[in-house]
């Protein structure tokens, strides 16, 4: 297992934000100690013109202006940067992938919610529509998106609306923040799972979005991984167990297919034995 962060990612924060710098910090440390032939690689931020595949120039000008975003959302000091950093490490996965590897970048702010021309639920850059974009204009035709965060990803769901080769399969709490991905249509399939779903129905749903997923024959598998459907976050009303995200692991790699994953949501303290868990499973331990 290839591992992708950086220290500068913690490098913001807002009072009382469930986004908090621990949550990188104290997976890398955990991780670190508990798997050591694990492999750590540093990151590079993503070029702007990679970034242009997914939001157009305003909106990144609009990062670097000292304004907040939403109220969830707030303007960092060299918030731009740091996101930049984010695309990169998801770049640089979908790379270890390409060439027969296992990666997952492990680093924040998530993505999966910014749009093409807005910041919002904690997200600035879409790190993995970007990273979709990018390996359907280098050379492969059939690139999947697998969300099983416990929100719904609005905005990779917008921005891959309708691009050719590209399916995003999302599975997610409904309702709940941001009230999106209640249908399913062309190259977006939604599974909603409702609150206080228990862990085998919500089980059972997952594994019938990655059936979906697996029919569409990608050469490529993308998963935004969010671990907030958790029994134990402070967000959500699911019910998933540490085991659970360990057999989501499994399955990618019974699915023989290139695979690379970033880090969402995941608020809870047990973050770091979640992500444990999901890894061990994909990596074969």
């Amino acid at each position: 297992m290839i591992l992708f962060s950086d220290p500068q990612c913690l490098k913001y924060h807002s009072h009382g934000h469930p986004e908090r710098p621990s949550r990188i910090e104290s997976t890398v440390s955990w991780l670190r100690q508990s798997q050591p032939d694990w492999e750590w690689r540093p990151v590079e931020k993503a070029s702007e013109a990679a970034l242009l595949r997914a939001h157009p120039e305003s909106h990144l000008r609009r990062l670097e202006m000292a304004r907040d975003f939403d109220a969830d959302t707030a303007f960092h000091t060299g918030i731009f940067e740091i996101a930049r950093l984010g695309t990169g490490a998801a770049l640089a996965a979908v790379e270890v992938a390409r060439d027969g590897g296992k990666a997952f970048s492990l680093m924040r702010p998530p993505g999966h919610h910014a749009e093409a021309e807005r910041a919002m639920g904690f997200c600035y850059l879409n790190h993995i529509a970007i990273a979709v974009l990018e390996a359907l204009e280098t050379g492969l035709e059939r690139v999947a998106v697998w969300d099983f965060d416990a929100h719904h990803g609005n905005g990779t769901e917008a921005i891959l609306d309708g691009t050719p080769g590209a399916l995003y399969v999302s599975t997610h709490q409904h309702p709940c923040y941001p009230g999106t991905g209640t249908r399913s249509r062309d190259n977006l399939r939604n599974y909603p799972v409702p609150p206080g779903t228990p862990a085998a129905e919500h089980m059972r749903i997952l594994e019938e979005s990655w059936t979906e997923l697996i029919a569409f024959r990608p050469e490529l598998i993308l998963v935004s991984a969010g671990f907030d459907a958790y029994a134990g976050d402070p967000l959500t009303d699911l019910r998933l167990g540490r085991s659970d995200f360990e057999t989501l692991g499994q399955w990618i790699e019974q699915a023989g297919i290139p695979a690379a994953a970033v880090l969402e949501g995941g608020y809870s303290d047990d973050l770091h034995l979640l992500v444990e868990a999901f890894l061990k499973g994909w990596s074969g331990r």
